[in-house]
This record gives C-alpha cells, sequence and structure tokens, in this order.
C-alpha cells in the first residue's frame, strides 16, 4: 500500500478547494494499491482555507522550533502536527512503507517547501507530514 495525497487523486482538498490530479495516483487508488490522505483535513482544517506556510522545516515544527502559520497570521501548528500523527496512524494500519505527496505543501512537501513569506518563495525542507513520515522510515516522494 502507497499512501497518496488525496489532492493527487482528484479529491479538492487544497487550501482553495482544488485538487491536483495525476492519472496514474487516480487508477493505484482505482487498484486499491494507494490510500489518499489529507493531512490537513485530517487536523481539522476546512477547505477551502486560508494559505499556511511553515515558519522552518516540518522537522522543526515537529519539534516545536517552528510553526504552522495562516496568511491572516493564525498559528495553525496544533493542526498540522495533529494531521501528520493522524496520517502516519494511517499509514501503519495500511502497512504502507512508501509516499507520493503533494510538491511544496507545509504538510506534504518534501525536500522543497514555501518559505513561511508567502510571496511564493520556496527553501530546502520538508513539509509536516512529510518530515513524520520519514522520520519513521516511511520513504517520500511529491509530485
Amino acid at each position: 500500500m502507497i499512501i497518496v495525497s488525496a489532492c493527487l487523486c482528484g479529491i479538492p482538498c487544497r487550501y482553495n478547494g482544488s485538487a491536483s490530479a495525476f492519472d496514474e495516483i487516480v487508477r493505484l487508488v482505482a487498484r486499491g494499491e494507494a490510500m489518499p490522505i489529507c493531512p490537513e483535513c485530517l487536523g481539522g482544517l476546512g477547505i477551502p482555507r486560508l494559505p499556511c506556510e511553515l515558519t522552518d522545516t516540518g522537522e522543526k515544527v515537529l519539534d516545536g522550533q517552528a510553526r504552522a502559520v495562516a496568511k491572516d497570521g493564525l498559528d495553525l501548528t496544533d493542526a498540522f502536527v495533529q494531521g501528520a500523527r493522524l496520517s502516519l496512524e494511517i499509514a501503519r494500519r495500511h502497512g504502507a512503507t512508501s509516499a507520493i505527496l503533494k510538491a511544496n505543501s507545509p504538510s506534504c512537501g518534501c525536500g522543497e517547501i514555501y518559505d513561511g513569506t508567502f510571496l511564493n518563495q520556496k527553501r530546502p525542507g520538508n513539509g509536516v507530514t512529510a518530515a513524520l513520515f520519514v522520520r519513521n522510515g516511511i520513504r517520500v516522494q511529491t509530485l
């Protein structure tokens, strides 16, 4: 079983209510080979919602050294961490050892995320869920 970001299989759960469907991911889910998750929805955030960015990396958010903040300044760190933990529970329950997650996302980005300025600039790092997956031995790649 592979964990996939729900938006990659066509579920309109991105912050702006859109999806980023990839045909291959849709087929994996249809065949029962992939389990879609949206960590931000699992953490209790609605659709649509204001865009969020991390003040540093997802690893630092998990360690309590950085925050997940909405564009209006609201601190949503607890929702991001809760969503990551629930995503990990789902991955473990399904025996997943790999994940395909949404690139650049403050939850799902792996290798590169937005830098916290809301100026469409990126920095090296992982989103909160991607960081938790990596810490727990789940291989992550992004689309």
